[in-house]
């Protein structure tokens, strides 16, 4: 049946939550019958988490287990933890996450946590922890980035990273604005939010038919701070509008999504590019971020604030100083068009064009699920412990497809499709 939605200015948050959590099982994971579900969020998600629990168990699912994070928590391991600790990470855990994931679970993330948490924190404590928990998480991420399962994310408005995106008002209309902009972002506000996200997936789709008939062989992008040509793989697929799972099950991975997106060539990028939007990664804020590419990777990076973790990050190992993901977007998306700064890489990377370093999704190939590491390499896809998103879209970037015979197509001008 349909969801119907009231527009009375009664309507309580408890019954848009609902919702939330109803499209978030049925529209983004389509979990299946006799499926489990790990949830990963922070404490602060706890009533959607009992929502999505109960709308998963409605659905099928055997057992529902969520892994909670807590940021005062992790603020006390930075004032106390002996200097060890900072290169360690929970591998167990990890491990059983990944031993899930292979037994078929489906994996729900909710975002939320305080963008900036680690903003005042020893920059080399953050970076190091990062590393740590970066290696450790490597056995469930490839399971992730190789579809295995279905997954997708959603996000919850908690207090830290209401009041960092509307800073003028108290906390509790901040994280009333919020909610109601994590509503109307992710399609739940309308008469039937089923039906919407289906229409939304097949427009998506249809940009992507278009894409992959031209078989581009590099994009040139033009704007600001930006002059950069980005080879893509050999035999890439531009994906979006929701995919099918090596399971079998069709689902939307990110809620919102607004992206077209593939797998670029690990070794051929070159030029400068520079960033339109901050990153949040992993409790630090970086803004400003400016870097140049020779040959596909990193040869000179900066950032206006937060540059030691930039540092950090594409020194994880090789394959994190070059592209995984190449994803366009229009500036008149309805996240650009909000005016809102998200804070957070789910929002705000479906508000711009942009590109992620490190690890590929293989996806992202013609019969990339079926590759080896050695057969995905030589078609240009990247290996790497991270994947992190940044924005460089924005209303004065243009982009061309090139075709292989070196003629150019225009795709976006001033950030708007063609």
């Amino acid at each position: 049946m349909p969801l119907a939605i009231d527009h009375s200015p009664a309507e309580a948050l408890e019954t848009k939550l609902d919702r939330l959590a109803e499209v978030a099982v049925t529209v983004g994971l389509g979990l299946a019958p006799g499926q489990e579900l790990v949830i990963t969020a922070p404490l602060e998600a706890v009533p959607l988490v009992r929502r999505i629990t109960e709308h998963a168990y409605r659905a099928g699912a055997t057992l529902v287990t969520t892994l909670y994070t807590d940021d005062e928590a992790t603020l006390a391991r930075y004032s106390y933890a002996p200097d060890e600790s900072f290169d360690r990470a929970a591998g167990w855990l990890q491990d059983g996450l990944a031993a899930a994931y292979r037994a078929g679970s489906a994996r729900l993330a909710i975002t939320g946590a305080n963008p900036a948490l680690l903003a005042g924190q020893d920059a080399a404590k953050v970076s190091r922890a990062n590393v740590a928990f970066s290696k450790a998480s490597r056995p469930p991420l490839e399971l992730i980035t190789r579809h295995e399962i279905n997954w997708t994310i959603v996000a919850a408005a908690t207090p830290a990273w209401a009041k960092l995106v509307f800073p003028d008002l108290d906390e509790t209309d901040a994280l009333r604005q919020l909610w109601e902009a994590i509503f109307r972002t992710t399609r739940i506000d309308v008469p039937d939010p089923v039906a919407n996200w289906r229409a939304h997936g097949a427009q998506l789709q249809s940009r992507v038919k278009l894409l992959n008939d031209q078989r581009f062989s590099a994009l040139k992008y033009q704007g600001p701070g930006t002059d950069l040509t980005l080879g893509l793989a050999d035999d890439h697929l531009w994906c979006g509008g929701g995919s099918t799972a090596k399971n079998g099950i069709f689902g939307f991975p990110n809620m919102p999504t607004e992206e077209v997106f593939t797998t670029p060539h690990k070794d051929r990028v070159d030029g400068l590019v520079t960033s339109t939007k901050p990153l949040s990664y992993q409790g630090t804020l970086i803004e400003g971020i400016q870097v140049e590419f020779k040959a596909g990777a990193i040869t000179r990076a900066s950032a206006k604030k937060g540059e030691a973790v930039l540092q950090s990050m594409i020194g994880t190992d090789e394959g994190a100083r070059r592209l995984g993901e190449v994803a366009l977007v229009p500036h008149s998306s309805p996240i650009s068009q909000s005016g809102l700064l998200f804070w957070n890489t789910l929002f705000d990377e479906n508000a711009a064009s942009h590109i992620a370093l490190g690890q590929s999704y293989s996806t992202c190939l013609i019969d990339g699920n079926a590759l080896s590491k050695a057969e995905l390499a030589a078609k240009g896809a990247n290996e790497s412990l991270i994947h992190v998103d940044w924005m460089i879209g924005s209303g004065k970037l243009d982009i061309d497809g090139v075709l292989p015979g070196g003629h150019p197509v225009p795709l976006m001008r001033q950030g708007e499709w063609v």
